[in-house]
Formats: C-alpha cells, sequence, structure tokens
C-alpha cells in the first residue's frame, strides 16, 4: 500500500510552524471553520491515564479541552485539575449525548477493548479521531473503523508516534527507491510481554474483592463480557487478557513493524500461521513466533513477515542467528526489539522500537536517493500537529498514520493473534476479511459486544 500525501501543501503548512502556525491553540475545526473561522479546535479525550495522559495534555496544548472521560477517578481528577473548565465523565456514551455538538475532536486512549466503539461513535458524530495503537482489538473492527472514517470524511490518525521520526520516513524512501534490490523476507521482534499472561496467569481469579471507590467497572468492561471487577486487570495488567487486550503483537508491533510494512506497501497477507506456547482461552501465550505471507503487488515481490515475542524454553524468540551474525558488529548486543528488512542486493537493519534508527548491511550510497515523504521529526507531539494540522485543512491524508493507512497496518498484524488462538495455518481474504479455510476463526475475527456498547 503506497502511503497518499499532498506533499506541497504539508510542506508549505509545516513551513508556517516557525510563525506558530503549527502549533497555535487558535487551530480552526474543519467542521466549524465556515461559519466560525477563529475558533479553537474543541477537544475531547477519552481515557486520560497512562498513554492518555500525555496524549490529552498535547491535544488540550493545540486547542480547548472541553471533555475529559475515564472510568476512574484517580487519573481523570488529575487531569481535572490540569484543564479545571473540562468537564468530567466516566461514560464516553453520556459525554457525548451531552457535549456532542460542542466536541470537534477526540483522542481514544482506552484500554485495546473500547477503542473502536468509542472512536467509531465519535466519527459517526462527525468528530475527527485520534486514537492510540493498536487502532483495533479485533480485525474486523479495523475495517469497519477505515470504512466509517472515509464515509465520514473525517480527519484521523494512530498513535504509533514513531511515524513522525524522520529516520523513520527515510528508511521509506530508500526502501522504495530500490536501495535494498528485491525484499522477501522482513523479521520484527519485541521485549514484550512485561505484564502477567501465560505461563504465569492462565486462568481468571478466584478471589471477587470490592470495586475500588474509584474505579467505575462496568464503563471499564464496555463491550466485553461481564466479569467481576479485580486488580488483575485493572489499571495495565489487562494488556495479556484477551478480552481487553491484544498481547504483545497488539501492544508493540503497530511500533516495530510500522516501517517495515510501510516500506515495503504489504498491504494484507494471503496466509497466516503461528507457533506459540501455553496457549489458553484467557490470556495471552508465553511465547509466539508468527508468519505471514504477502503476495506480489504492484509488481513488488512476495514477503515472508516474521513476528517473535516472548521466551521458549527460556530462550527469547529471535530471528535466525545465522541472519543477526550478518548485521551485529564485532561485540554489539542485540537490541530488545527491532526489525530487519531482507533483500536482495542489502539488508535493513532497525534496532529500534520505532524505526527511527537503522543501518543497511553491505553500506549503501543513498545521497542520491529523493526524499518524496514531508518532514515532522517532532515525536508523539509531531503526530497530534499533523493531526490538527489535517483537521485545519481538512485533508485527512496529511496525517501519516490516518485509519485509510493504520487500520490495515493493524488488521495484519492481528491477524498471528487469531493464529495463535485457533492453533492452525489459515488462508486469509483480504477483500472479505474472513478466513477460507478456517470457519472456527471467525469468533476471533469479530467479537460479540456487550449489550449497549455495540460497534
Amino acid at each position: 500500500m503506497r502511503l497518499r500525501f499532498d506533499r506541497r501543501d504539508f510542506l508549505k503548512t509545516t513551513a508556517a510552524a516557525g510563525a506558530g502556525y503549527w502549533l497555535t491553540a487558535t487551530a480552526t475545526s474543519a467542521a466549524r471553520a465556515a461559519d466560525k473561522p477563529n475558533e479553537k479546535i474543541q477537544f475531547a479525550s477519552i481515557g486520560v491515564g497512562g498513554k492518555g495522559s500525555s496524549d490529552c495534555d498535547h491535544a488540550g496544548a493545540l486547542g480547548v479541552m472541553v471533555a475529559l472521560c475515564d472510568c476512574d477517578e484517580k487519573p481523570l481528577n488529575a487531569k481535572k485539575a490540569k484543564f479545571s473548565s473540562a468537564e468530567t465523565f466516566f461514560d464516553y456514551r453520556k459525554m457525548f449525548e451531552k457535549l456532542g455538538k460542542q466536541i470537534d475532536a477526540v483522542t481514544v486512549s482506552t484500554p485495546d477493548h473500547t477503542h473502536a466503539p468509542a472512536s467509531i461513535m465519535a466519527m459517526k458524530l462527525k468528530k475527527h479521531v485520534y486514537t492510540q495503537k493498536p487502532l483495533t482489538h479485533s480485525v474486523w473492527e479495523a475495517r469497519e473503523m477505515r470504512r466509517v472514517a472515509k464515509e465520514m470524511g473525517v480527519c484521523t490518525q494512530m498513535g504509533n508516534q514513531g511515524t513522525a521520526e524522520n529516520g523513520l520516513r527515510r528508511a521509506v524512501e530508500l526502501v522504495q527507491a530500490g536501495v535494498l534490490g528485491k525484499v522477501t523476507e522482513v523479521h520484527v521482534w519485541t521485549n514484550r510481554p512485561i505484564w502477567p499472561q501465560a505461563p504465569s496467569v492462565m486462568a481468571r481469579p478466584k478471589d471477587t474483592p470490592e470495586v475500588p471507590p474509584n474505579v467505575h467497572w462496568d464503563e471499564f468492561l464496555g463491550p466485553a463480557p461481564f466479569r467481576p471487577y479485580h486488580k488483575a486487570y485493572h489499571p495495565f495488567a489487562w494488556r495479556g487478557w484477551w478480552d481487553f487486550g491484544t498481547g504483545a503483537l497488539g501492544d508493540m508491533a503497530c511500533h516495530t513493524a510500522n516501517m517495515a510494512y510501510m516500506a515495503c506497501q504489504l498491504g494484507l497477507p494471503t496466509s497466516v500461521e503461528a507457533e506459540a506456547g501455553d496457549v489458553n482461552p484467557e490470556t495471552c501465550p508465553s511465547y509466539a513466533h508468527g508468519i505471514m505471507q504477502f503476495p506480489e503487488r504492484n509488481g513488488l515481490p512476495p514477503v515472508t513477515f516474521h513476528w517473535y515475542e516472548g521466551k521458549k524454553n527460556g530462550k527469547k524468540m529471535l530471528p535466525p542467528e545465522e541472519l543477526l551474525s550478518k548485521l551485529l558488529r564485532t561485540g554489539e548486543k542485540l537490541a530488545d526489539s527491532g526489525s530487519i528488512i531482507v533483500g536482495d542486493k542489502a539488508i535493513l537493519f532497525s534496532p529500534n522500537d520505532y524505526g527511527a534508527q537503522y543501518r543497511i548491511t553491505p553500506e549503501v550510497d543513498t545521497k542520491g536517493v529523493s526524499e518524496t515523504l514531508p518532514r515532522n521529526g517532532k515525536g508523539d507531539m509531531g503526530m497530534k500537529q499533523e493531526w490538527v494540522q489535517a483537521i485545519r485543512e481538512n485533508k485527512p491524508s496529511i496525517a501519516m498514520s490516518n485509519f485509510e493507512y493504520a487500520a490495515s497496518l493493524t488488521e495484519a498484524i492481528l491477524l498471528p493473534n487469531v493464529a495463535i488462538r485457533v492453533g492452525k495455518k489459515f488462508e486469509y481474504d483480504g477483500n472479505t476479511g474472513q478466513a477460507k479455510n478456517c470457519p472456527e476463526a471467525a469468533q476471533y475475527i469479530k467479537r460479540e459486544y456487550r449489550k449497549g456498547w455495540e460497534v
């Protein structure tokens, strides 16, 4: 999938950033620009703890924060102290019901299982949306997010902030210019999981403690099936539970696989398989090696994509030693996370979660390769600035991780989770979003929603 950007308009508007054009808090929402051209964008933040804290702060710095929503009163009260004029909510549905007409744009930084329900509700109300990675909890939701964003014509961005790094953008340009030759393999590994899951946790807690007074448990559960409260789920530890999280793949692949996915224009795979340990219905596995086959696309050769997570028999899952030996320098220790793109002329090695740093082996003169992508270089805040610029200009393509791109990335990286859960290889039809030879995969491609929280 080749990214589409309006480079001329992006460079024109970013050049004005030095005069405060980008950083001003007087940015105008495209939804209201015609009748109120001098009005600031009015933001709402859904999920203001953890990563949501900085997402909320960044949005507030670029406009006016009018609503804060979180199921936990501790982070909610902390943000209320900073944005005193914002109204607070525990339920995003009630927030939209009361303040829908005042809100122009929304950040969604909740646990994975709530990303799509909150984001899709916002988009259907014609709100611009910034959603944390992974974009969704399920494969179907990724496809639906892309569809709704396009249908509603809103400006979107996923929070995989490495996309803003100029190093990543340069790597994409080099690969697409053919510096590596014909690319046939991609390898991505991670230091995750770093939270409780298999093998130490493979069943729900048996005790049922009281819900803490600061936690609104029904709102935390949202679309997930009901279960009693336990600190084993909230906060943070939800990542390893299938009902709430997406494991190591969901947590990091939208970061660590992003550069390779974008550079190689991978699109969607035709087959998916995974080797995994301690597979169980409740929590993510102790280790996994996911393999996806991507077909020929626009003249590019097929690519085999490898994902590695966790430890097998105490040994970290990593790319083959034979490959690593070609890349590591004498005395160099392999980074905890990274990616490798293998071409028939050279290999690109990125020892970095975000694809921002890389080196090419053997060394290649890249000075003559043109810059084709706009530059950002402002990291996490740069992602929000890019999104706000898209809103101002009413040009969704300015946001480089807009849902057209981010939904495809998320759809692809969540498929090995499906293979882990069904325990078999399956063929994937990217046109229909279905596993062709594996009917049992359907329950993991599209989940059921608790009444009142449907998408």
